[in-house]
């Protein structure tokens, strides 16, 4: 995964996906818009714009802040059969959310180890339900997160070219709350289907629902590639682009997960 995240990063910086909007704005101008100004216009769901090439060195204590995580691009993982052979590739796909899907507020601690810098999240809004669809029309859901990530960085300094990555977690898509259209539940609900009591009344029986009847609360693993192209020392902020890769929903263990690509860039301040 660590390889591919930084073979797909150096092909993210160069795509014109990444380029800076026309109207894209630095934290400064988004700060002077009203709640009208923002409303119903989707710069909520957009990162700020970061304006310079400068260099910034982090010191003992210091933190990202304001950490602003926004996808440009998706793609699912299928296995496309081509003349008798079948080999797993990313498929381009199209978001079906609505604008939320877009992480802010996320902070962490920065320290320095063997004088690389080492990023630790610990808050904010580091998670969103969001689902996208394959040009065949299935639809994969998945929680965009970067939850618990430790990314290390290739330097002591954030400039041009910086370039961190790490593991973060990726909790279940579904909470134990959630009961699927049988009523049945992780820690709530129907222990199993009731509509099909006859087939579910020995152990024979419940071997082939066992999987749909008993939900679990699945947590796997991910990871990040961000690489910093704008650095702004008079305002402490950093932007760029990442590539992460995690596993998509299992419906609560009861089927195997698509492998999903998200690229897209990144902004966070130093403090």
């Amino acid at each position: 995964l660590a390889n591919a995240g930084k073979i797909a990063l150096a092909g993210a910086a160069a795509l014109s996906i990444f380029a800076a909007p026309a109207q894209a704005l630095t934290k400064s101008e988004i700060n002077e818009l009203t709640y009208l100004q923002v409303k119903g216009t989707g710069l909520a769901n957009r990162c700020p714009e970061v304006v310079g090439e400068d260099t910034i060195t982090p010191k003992s204590g210091q933190k990202l802040t304001e950490m602003c995580i926004e996808p440009k691009a998706w793609a699912v993982e299928e296995e496309i059969g081509k003349g008798g052979k079948t080999e797993k590739k990313f498929v381009n796909s199209k978001v079906m959310t609505r604008q939320t899907y877009t992480l802010d507020g996320v902070e962490g601690t920065l320290s320095t180890e063997g004088g690389n810098i080492v990023f630790k999240e610990k808050e904010g809004i580091d998670y969103a339900a969001t689902t996208v669809q394959l040009p065949g029309g299935e639809r994969v859901p998945f929680l965009f997160t970067v939850k618990d990530l430790v990314a290390k960085g290739n330097g002591g300094s954030f400039k041009p070219g910086f370039q961190m990555g790490g593991d973060f977690s990726v909790p279940s898509y579904r909470t134990g709350l959630f009961l699927d259209p049988k009523g049945r539940g992780g820690t709530t609900g129907y222990d199993m289907a009731v509509a099909l009591p006859g087939l579910q009344s020995g152990e024979e029986g419940d071997d082939d629902l066992f999987k749909e009847n008993n939900k679990t609360f699945d947590v796997t693993t991910g990871r990040i590639e961000m690489e910093v192209n704008k650095v702004n020392a008079a305002e402490s902020e950093i932007g760029g682009v990442f590539v992460a890769t995690q596993l998509g929903d299992t419906d609560m263990g009861s089927k195997v997960p698509k492998k999903i690509l998200t690229k897209g860039i990144f902004y966070a301040r130093v403090d």
